[in-house]
């Protein structure tokens, strides 16, 4: 008896030791293969949370512009980006979490055989217009990047292009994707386009109104090159509010918009608004103060000094409910801010139909009425002799970069683009600033560890690694 269950046992290792296991090592609940639209919706997402938010962990920019305050901690309005290391959150974000899903996205559309010719051809255009876009903030946010060899997955220390070399990539790129996108085929579908829902024709607005931008950012750098790059593209660019493109968040958890998750989910309460805007709203009067802020307890509507402490924050006005709601939208690309690049084409000799009145009557028009108020309510502003274009005071940068950093409320890093670029209005800097106006942000730590060699020449071809150190085409 022994002995047969000695053989029996043998003989049952023995099967087990020959049997294939492999199959357990499939993955039963994670796809081998992440589907293209499932990753162009993650980058698309991320692109816009990061956008959208006010942590203080990445986007730090509505202190800078001098649009929110802080209540108790000013570390972050006092320009300390390194203590969280913001540059390292902002830099990965991009990098890893958009530029490397669309990069994925784009691999798998291009293998897939089985796509209509005119369907693969939106789809790619569209990647690489949303790759454009996420590289200009790039650029717009360090000067110097990784750009040619940034997303190959066989160098792990990639050069730093240069600045001005990558923006005019970027813009054959964006003539090339314009050139192959067409509305008699079909690009993604709705759900998984989450900024134009499947919309070509937005698309392509998109991607002109982009090109519209990128040249009117590189205007002081090369006038010739700009003025032909806006007098082609003007005419297919955004002409409309219908036109926008924006993130739509949703009521619901977890597709809510960030600042709702941190001011309300998260009961963040010490975002405050910064008395630099609200005493200028206060001063032209402008209707759209109620949709930026709600008033203090008092009743009234004030800004907290930015750098000092602002306490009770019940003296000051917070956020308002359209900014806050869990289902407001994060804005991209919109009328507003290409009625305001089209004026000051028309200021600086471009061939495009309008004057420069016109289009900034436009621009404010829009903004106001997108905030809450009415034509009646716009035309009353802009009958202001400080606001009227005729009247206001200064050239034509002090009137359009005045008024376009107030229509930039809650678009914080355009806005910050602009002030760099227009250096209107001036402002002061916050009590206790450890550095001067932050024109750039510093590299992250972590290229300074790694990729050393590439980051010492990066830091050195743009003039320092510091945050005061300008932009190539900040010129002035």
């Amino acid at each position: 008896m022994r002995k047969l269950i000695y053989v029996t046992l043998g003989l049952f290792l023995l099967a087990s030791c020959t049997k294939d296991i492999s199959s357990l090592n499939n993955e039963t609940k994670a796809p081998a293969k992440v589907p293209a639209g499932t990753l162009f919706s993650s980058a698309t997402r991320v692109l816009s949370d990061n956008l959208a938010s006010a942590s203080v962990n990445t986007n730090v920019f509505r202190f800078v512009v001098k649009h929110w305050s802080m209540v108790t901690y000013q570390d972050e309005v006092q320009y300390d980006f390194t203590t969280r290391a913001i540059p390292r959150s902002w830099w990965n974000a991009m990098y890893r979490d958009v530029l490397n899903d669309l990069q994925n996205s784009s691999d798998v559309i291009t293998a897939d055989a089985t796509l209509a010719p005119g369907e693969k051809a939106n789809k790619l255009a569209i990647i690489d217009a949303l790759q454009v876009y996420a590289y200009s903030i790039l650029v717009n946010t360090f000067g110097n990047v990784p750009y040619t060899e940034a997303l190959s997955g066989s160098i792990l220390f990639p050069k730093y292009d240069d600045a001005k070399a990558v923006y005019t990539d970027l813009t054959k790129r964006l003539t090339a994707d314009i050139g192959k996108m067409s509305t008699s085929s079909v690009g993604f579908s709705s759900s998984e386009d989450l900024l134009n829902k499947g919309n070509m024709s937005k698309w392509i607005k998109f991607a002109n109104t982009l090109q519209l931008k990128l040249a009117m950012i590189n205007a002081d750098v090369d006038n010739a090159a700009s003025k032909a790059l806006v007098e082609s593209v003007n005419a297919g660019a955004i002409s409309s509010a219908s036109d926008n493109s924006a993130f739509v968040y949703l009521a619901g958890s977890p597709n809510q918009n960030p600042l709702f998750v941190d001011i309300i989910t998260g009961g963040r309460g010490d975002y405050v608004a910064a008395k630099d805007l609200v005493d200028t709203l206060a001063k032209f009067s402008d209707p759209r103060i109620s949709g930026f802020f709600s008033k203090n307890s008092s009743g009234v509507y004030k800004g907290g000094v930015s750098g000092t402490v602002n306490s009770p924050q019940s003296d000051f006005s917070q956020p308002g409910s359209k900014v806050i709601a869990p289902d407001a939208a994060n804005v991209f690309m919109d009328y507003v801010e290409t009625e305001f690049f089209r004026a000051e084409a028309v200021e600086r000799g471009y061939s495009i139909p309008g004057t420069a009145a016109e289009h900034y009557n436009n621009a404010i028009t829009a903004s106001i009425i997108y905030w809450g108020g009415t034509a009646a309510d716009a035309a009353l502003y802009l009958s202001n002799p400080m606001v009227n274009y005729a009247t206001a005071a200064g050239n034509y940068k002090q009137k359009i970069g005045t008024q376009k950093w107030i229509a930039m409320f809650n678009r914080p890093f355009e806005g910050w683009t602009e002030l760099r670029r227009l250096d209107y209005p001036r402002l002061t800097l916050p009590v206790g600033a450890i550095s001067g106006f932050p024109n750039r942000f510093t590299y992250p730590d972590a290229e300074q560890t790694t990729n050393g060699k590439n980051y010492t020449d990066a830091a050195s071809a743009v003039g320092g690694d510091k945050v005061e150190t300008k932009l190539y085409w900040d010129k002035f």
